[in-house]
């Protein structure tokens, strides 16, 4: 059996690439959060309400939609926009 023996400097230079491949894993992750549609469910938790006002807001023109498939999707500038107060989306 071989003994090795580990520095400091291989200790720092582990850290710094382990850091940079935590890095790369970490920010595709983090580019999710602002993604610009959201599902159903997303959006009536963001804006706390029932999935019959969430209808509503669909039938009545104030919230525009995309289906695609059995999936309803909502930007989010116009989910942002609807919290704001501001025109309807």
């Amino acid at each position: 059996m071989s003994v090795e023996i580990i520095t400091k400097e291989d200790l720092s230079e582990f850290k710094s690439e382990l850091l940079a491949e935590i890095s790369k894993l970490v920010k595709p992750s983090e580019s999710n959060v602002t993604r610009q549609w959201l599902k159903s469910a997303e959006v009536r938790k963001l804006l706390n309400i029932s999935p019959g006002t969430l209808q509503n807001l669909r039938i009545n023109g104030t919230l525009r939609f995309t289906k695609i498939g059995g999936t309803m999707y909502y930007k989010t500038a116009d989910i942002h926009r609807l919290l704001e107060g501001g025109d309807h989306a």
